[in-house]
């Protein structure tokens, strides 16, 4: 811990470097992702009598992972944290915030979620929750009417679910394109993305399109070829729904190594519905993550564990299709570096709620409260390969989460309660 008392001095004590993108440079800001017009003077803000502070640096607290400090206080310079400590050791700042014995916690990173789209699916998730069967088009529905929205009804969608997923906690946020599946409609997905996050994932491999069913190989000619060189300049990632009725193993491989191949990263939709080979597909071109991870074999778990590959688990969606859940203990017993995100998406998991995935999470998947909001901040961070947020210490991005609550345990203690007081995004209190 940083055992000074003056801000200036400890802002420099445990200085992180993002790894954030191909060059060295932060993110910056985007429109919908400012709390404050970032015109102001930088100022210092120290919040004292935090009840239970969540730092995620074992060092910074009690020793567990989740580094968890009582009576804590932290201090904010301009965008970064530059102190943490405990609040009777609180240097002076310019502004002062009482917790009042609120639980601080990193703002959450939400790793995973498709919010480029149009239109909603509830005739669908009706019928699947009436038991009965709905042939109307799944994923084809929403790249109808994504294709037919106008750049502005698209935008507009975006932010309103950024807003709403800011509102519950998420700081940080990764979205994809794939309802779109021709080259003009991907391209205009991730050319909106990149005014809201630096998070951009180009899942041109969503689903094989109607107007390609009888030729995949063409598809897939058109997702390596034209329609990635239309969408690598605005992405940092690349993804595939590596799965039976999407794209098979060959298909994925030539994808993500295409992509690779553009300077983006991949990731993976792996093993969802069916056992596959989308894990060790993950696994052996060092994706950032494999998604979802329900029907998982002794390999695929040791091949999960010895790697660097994160699985990110998304109960959401087990939730909203009534299918069976991954199983987190597995992979936490066997030493996987586990991630839990929204999966935000129309079909499937219509939910922005972080805190409501950790409920799942604890409930379902037989995580405790402390892996879930682990997994929700720095796994998520862990995920997207950075270093930079999911923690909060010294050198971090000031993304930070007060609660009406004295304890994070609250999060799944108290499900759908919504506990989230007060957040901070780069340094500044957000509306």
């Amino acid at each position: 811990m940083c055992a000074t008392r003056s801000w200036r001095a400890a802002r420099w004590c445990g200085t992180v470097r993002t790894s954030w993108s191909r060059t060295s440079r932060r993110p910056s800001p985007r429109p919908s992702q400012r709390c404050a017009a970032r015109e102001e003077p930088m100022t210092t803000t120290v919040i004292t009598n935090i009840g239970s502070l969540v730092t995620n640096d074992p060092a910074l607290g009690d020793g567990t992972p989740i580094g968890l400090l009582q009576d804590a206080a932290v201090v904010i310079d301009g965008d970064r944290i530059a102190w943490v400590g405990p609040n009777a050791d609180a240097p002076a700042a310019d502004e002062a915030v009482d917790a009042a014995g609120r639980a601080v916690i990193p703002g959450f990173v939400d790793s995973h979620s498709h919010l480029l789209f149009a239109g909603d699916r509830t005739q669908e998730f009706n019928a699947r929750m009436s038991g009965r069967a709905y042939t109307a088009g799944g994923i084809r529905t929403t790249v109808a009417a994504t294709r037919a929205a106008s750049d502005e009804a698209l935008e507009a969608n975006l932010t309103h679910y950024l807003r709403e997923a800011l509102r519950q906690g998420t700081t940080t946020f990764e979205t994809k394109s794939g309802y779109g599946l021709t080259v003009e409609d991907e391209a205009r997905a991730l050319r909106i993305a990149a005014r809201h996050t630096d998070e951009i994932t180009y899942l041109g491999a969503h689903i094989v399109p109607p107007d390609y069913a009888d030729d995949p190989a063409a598809y897939v000619a058109l997702v390596t070829g034209e329609m990635l060189d239309a969408c690598a300049p605005y992405a940092r990632w690349v993804d595939v729904f590596c799965e039976k009725g999407a794209f098979d193993g060959d298909q994925a491989r030539a994808i993500l190594t295409a992509g690779k191949a553009k300077g983006l990263h991949p990731r993976v939709h792996a093993n969802q519905l069916s056992y596959g080979p989308g894990v060790q597909l993950a696994v052996e071109l060092d994706a950032a993550s494999a998604d979802h991870c329900t029907h998982l074999t002794d390999a695929d778990v040791d091949a999960l564990a010895s790697s660097e590959t994160v699985a990110t688990l998304l109960p959401g969606a087990e939730f909203s299709t009534r299918a069976e859940w991954p199983d987190a203990r597995r992979l936490l017993d066997a030493g996987v570096t586990v991630a839990l995100s929204t999966d935000c998406n129309p079909g499937s998991s219509f939910t922005s709620s972080v805190p409501f995935c950790i409920a799942l999470a604890v409930r379902d998947m037989k995580m405790t409260p402390d892996e879930a909001i682990w997994s929700a901040t720095a796994g998520g961070a862990r995920a997207l390969r950075r270093t930079d947020i999911g923690r909060i210490t010294p050198g971090a991005r000031a993304d930070l989460v007060l609660l009406d609550a004295p304890s994070h345990v609250h999060l799944a203690y108290r499900p759908g309660v919504p506990l989230v007081s007060d957040v901070w995004r780069q340094g500044k209190r957000c509306p």
